[in-house]
């Protein structure tokens, strides 16, 4: 009886292979775009924890230099004889390919070792170890062993082999080994050019990117969401068709639970052979996606991360997890009508399609309901996890709301029709919202996302650029190697006539926050090219006289500070915070104060990096180079480096726009899917109307106009819902994941080509269904008038 039941249930699946294809077709996208962001995030999660196990960063103290990047040798043997128990580090760059050198003998327990923490490799001659796709890219005449733990774009060797492919004689910074003497010299006596720099000072990576991966892993979810609306309706349909068969089965003794458990088996086979079909289909999204994720991430936070994918449960067991539990929980509802049809209830074909005035009343509730929360995680919540339930709530709001909202609309234009044609088309239109309305859901959310997302980068690219502009406002920027060498480049460019801007620096605690605190020459350059979020009176003047300082919008709002307040620069100096500026893309706090305090403060820090204000910018570039001895690779103009920042912010949002694409695609599918399984259902509906003397070309064209008003309606819904979505993103997730909130522009034009593009996905959709109905053969509709219907 069993294998009867199943072969009867799988039938219907040889009898509408079309059925079959939406199915597998919709499960295979869903899955197919959650367990590529899966596949991306888990790449930089391995890559990350490689990163940490090799290179223990974050773990240690560091002794680095207050101004500039290198260490004397002499200072690590000093040290070592004062009792400091310190490890020397060199690190450097061959190519793309960031070289690490360190001493095997000294270094703490695991540093730079990898995953086996097995450092007696390094003590061999001239070898260095580096990952498979690393090694690739190191100098042929290196010895270099491959090590599968060693992080991603990372050579590790013995510091000696490390100074002599770089040329240099000298250290990075020192690693403070955790167990230190109990009596030792403060450093200030024995290095007072030297810094202690606390672990808790150093960034941790994984922590930078976990907004980034969560934004991947929400748009993951919500394609996923997409494509599960072609697999409820797909499967609401199929049931519909089979409720015949269920009551027949029913009727001839098969129990009940039965039924209902090999209906499970035939969902759980179906799912696993979609989900299947995803998670290879994913594999090669994530492939294609990767290497932009990897240049964004490197360019955005430091964080380097492999270029090629690897399969690891962690996706694709989730991918195929939520695959069947997404069909499942598709099933469920179609699941329990069954358990509580009646024996000899009725097989209308049209019973399960349409929704009953209960069950719109139950969606409104639920939308109601969700709507409430998202304010109330508006006003209350806080985190990134509250504002994406908060994003969520809004959304799916949004989706159960949108038949409800789209039902009234067309009764009215139903009343408002004077032809017989015209009111039988918004009548039938209106009676079709119910069989569409999943796939309507699906293209709101589609079109929304779109237009949120679109909205997000263009309002970033509009500020970001003036941003650029602003904090690149000197001609420029010269990074010199030496103390001496920077006195001679301050005195010989203000000699030929030059504006010199020095940037002076240094790493501070502030506010119980880790900052970084600037000394500027104030001028003109900053009075009139930097733009304040808000500010008392004349805040340079006040910054000019010593009298206050200007704090980053990360610092003020992680610290709760803001105009007026005062902050501590060092013990017994506050200062009152006299403007906030916006610092888009650092996701430290900053402060900056006027080049004769900063002196006062840290005497021992002198400038090694300068703006240059100049009319002759070529001019200006051969005085350095030529008379001045500065490489020209130390030299840096506003142009070059605007382009280059320009260039890693487009590849930043590659990943996100393809996805979009991506989500766009599938609500298009979702469409065609439902009208191409409600064709045949419609045929009953549209016999009388041939028969009265409509032609089926007639029949065809209305088919498609509705689908273009269907498309028309979403789109205008989708309007305020994308911008409430860019809203979010900007104003509340943009602040708890960077500390900085980004102003929101509106885009017109992008939004009308958008619209465009959805309406083309519409019709692109709705042609084949219409011209299936242009082709029903005429005996097909006569033979309606020949069944009880």
């Amino acid at each position: 009886m069993t294998r009867a039941c199943l072969s009867a249930f799988m039938s219907h699946w040889r009898r509408n292979p079309l059925q079959l294809f939406a199915f597998l077709a919709g499960l295979a996208l869903a899955t197919a775009l959650w367990s590529g962001v899966q596949a991306i995030n888990a790449e930089a999660r391995a890559s990350y924890d490689a990163a940490a196990s090799t290179l223990g960063e974050g773990q240690f103290d560091q002794i680095v230099p207050v101004s500039g990047d290198r260490i004397a040798q002499a200072d690590f043997v000093n040290l070592r004889r004062a009792g400091w128990l310190v490890a020397p580090v060199i690190e450097g760059r061959l190519g793309d390919v960031r070289l690490l050198g360190i001493d095997p003998l000294s270094s703490p327990a695991g540093f730079g070792a990898g995953q086996d923490g097995d450092l007696t490799g390094l003590l061999s001659e001239d070898r260095v170890f580096a990952n498979e796709e690393t090694a690739a890219n190191l100098p042929a005449d290196l010895s270099v062993v491959v090590d599968a733990d060693i992080a991603p774009n990372l050579a590790v060797t013995d510091i000696g082999v490390a100074q002599r492919v770089l040329g240099r004689a000298d250290l990075s910074r020192l690693l403070v080994q955790p167990d230190q003497p109990l009596v030792q010299p403060a450093l200030a006596e024995i290095a007072p050019h030297l810094r202690l720099q606390p672990a808790s000072q150093t960034a941790d990576v994984g922590e930078l990117t976990d907004s980034f991966h969560l934004n991947l892993t929400a748009f993951g979810l919500l394609s996923f969401a997409v494509g599960l609306f072609i697999v409820y309706s797909t499967i609401g349909l199929a049931f519909e068709q089979r409720r015949g068969v269920v009551r027949t089965l029913r009727a001839l003794g098969v129990p009940l639970p039965r039924l209902i458990t090999l209906m499970v088996v035939e969902v759980l086979i179906l799912a696993l052979i979609g989900a299947g079909l995803g998670v290879v289909l994913g594999y090669v999204i994530a492939a294609a996606l990767l290497p932009d994720v990897a240049v964004t991430l490197r360019g955005l936070y430091g964080a380097d991360v492999s270029g090629s994918l690897q399969f690891r449960v962690s996706w694709w067991g989730s991918g195929l997890a939520i695959a069947v539990l997404g069909a499942l929980a598709a099933a469920g509802v179609r699941l329990a009508q069954i358990a509580r049809m009646p024996l000899l209830a009725s097989a209308r074909p049209r019973a399960w399609a349409m929704s009953s005035r209960r069950a719109q009343r139950v969606q409104t509730l639920c939308a109601a309901v969700l709507f409430a929360a998202a304010f109330v995680l508006g006003l209350g919540g806080q985190g990134l996890l509250a504002g994406f339930a908060l994003l969520g709530c809004f959304l799916i709001g949004a989706a159960l709301i949108l038949p409800v909202l789209i039902a009234p609309l067309l009764r009215v234009a139903e009343r408002r029709a004077h032809s017989p044609v015209a009111r039988w088309f918004w009548a039938d239109t209106r009676q079709q919202l119910p069989g569409l309305s999943l796939a309507l859901m699906a293209l709101l959310l589609a079109i929304s996302a779109n237009i949120g997302v679109a909205t997000m980068v263009s309002s970033f690219r509009l500020t970001f650029v003036s941003f650029l502009d602003q904090r690149l406002a000197p001609e420029l920027y010269v990074q010199t190697e030496s103390a001496m060498q920077a006195e001679a480049v301050e005195a010989g460019l203000a000699q030929a006539g030059a504006t010199v801007l020095p940037l002076l620096m240094v790493d501070a605690q502030i506010a119980s926050q880790p900052v970084r605190l600037f000394g500027v020459r104030v001028g003109p350059t900053y009075r009139e090219n930097w733009v304040f979020l808000d500010q008392h009176g004349e805040a340079w003047d006040a910054v000019d006289a010593a009298q206050a300082a200007v704090v980053n919008e990360q610092l003020a709002r992680r610290s709760g500070l803001w105009l007026g307040d005062v902050i501590e620069l060092v013990p017994g100096v506050p200062l009152p915070i006299a403007a906030i500026v916006a610092d888009y893309g650092n996701p430290k706090g900053q402060v900056i104060v006027s080049e004769d305090l900063f002196h006062t403060l840290h005497p021992q820090v002198r400038a090694r990096q300068f703006g240059v204000r100049t009319d002759d910018t070529e001019a200006m570039r051969r005085v350095l180079t030529d008379d001045l001895g500065v490489s020209d690779s130390a030299i840096t103009d506003q142009a070059a480096l605007k382009a280059f920042s320009l260039q890693v912010f487009e590849r930043t949002f590659t990943v996100t726009a393809a996805l979009n694409v991506l989500t766009l695609t599938v609500a298009g599918f979702a469409m065609l899917m439902s009208l191409l399984t409600l064709a045949d259902l419609r045929v009953p509906q549209l016999a009388p109307v041939w028969a009265l003397g409509l032609t089926r070309r007639s029949i065809g064209r209305l088919e498609l106009l509705r689908t273009v008003v269907f498309a028309a309606v979403v789109f205008l819904f989708a309007m305020p819902v994308g911008l409430g979505l860019a809203w979010v993103l900007l104003a509340i997730i943009n602040v708890e994941a960077f500390g900085w909130r980004l102003p929101m522009f509106l885009f017109p034009g992008d939004y009308t080509r958008l619209g465009l593009y959805a309406l083309l996905a519409a019709v692109a959709a709705a042609a084949w269904p219409a011209w299936r109905l242009m082709r029903t053969p005429p005996n097909a509709l006569l033979k309606v008038f020949a069944h009880e219907r």
